[in-house]
């Protein structure tokens, strides 16, 4: 009973802070210095037509490389923590049905070409390296749901991983060296606005994070599976 009641009362409280915030909540009618310079600037700066891309990947880059390190420790210690039970992997299990493995087959394919579209896109539409990245990793979760016996290459899924890792952090030293800080995209030219070979090396930078955050999901996702019935 005390449970429940600390409960609801944690809940109202909640609720109270939130309803206060809704209350008192007014919108800017106009915009700050900050988002001012970049609604106005990123495109012509940078060459991108997704304005968040640009943000996200240039302007704001050291938050997202910090963003990049947490997934890949988390990721690190997934595997640390389950590396003893997947050593010992029950392989009783009951095989999947053929038309469930063959489904997964046909359609795993397509669900990794649209994480590549996505992130190699990024700087065109709504989307990039870390929904890439995800989607890539929705596809290797098909697979393992279908045959919950596949095994994925963990050398290769590392491989991919501190690969894609090394050089994003390189393409981010050479921003300093040879444009105007660190990821600066404009180490490459920018081209036209709208192309899909445009933004400098946005397009690069964000399938670099594509491949990483799709290879350090997958990882978690087959280490998950392999240990789930111990």
């Amino acid at each position: 009973m005390i449970k429940r009641f600390m409960a609801v009362l944690l809940l109202a409280a909640v609720a109270g802070m939130f309803a206060s915030l809704w209350l008192d909540f007014t919108p800017h009618e106009t915009l700050t210095l900050t988002a001012r310079y970049y609604a106005e600037h990123t495109a012509a700066d940078l060459g991108a037509a997704n304005i968040v891309t640009a943000i996200i990947v240039t302007y704001r880059g050291l938050d997202t490389l910090g963003e990049v390190t947490v997934l890949f420790l988390v990721a690190t210690i997934v595997g640390l923590v389950l590396a003893t039970a997947a050593a010992g992997r029950r392989a009783d299990q009951a095989p999947a049905g053929e038309l469930l493995m063959t489904g997964s087959r046909l359609l795993a394919p397509p669900i990794l070409l649209f994480g590549v579209y996505v992130f190699v896109n990024g700087h065109l539409t709504p989307g990039g390296g870390f929904q890439g990245g995800a989607i890539i990793a929705s596809g290797a979760l098909l697979l393992l749901l279908a045959d919950p016996l596949r095994t994925f290459s963990h050398r290769l899924i590392t491989t991919v991983e501190a690969l894609s890792g090394v050089t994003y952090v390189f393409i981010g030293v050479l921003g300093l060296i040879l444009a105007g800080g660190f990821l600066d995209n404009r180490l490459l030219p920018i081209g036209t606005v709208g192309e899909l070979f445009s933004a400098g090396a946005i397009p690069l930078i964000y399938s670099l994070i594509g491949l990483k955050v799709g290879a350090e999901f997958s990882s978690m996702l087959a280490t998950l599976s392999a240990t789930e019935d111990l």
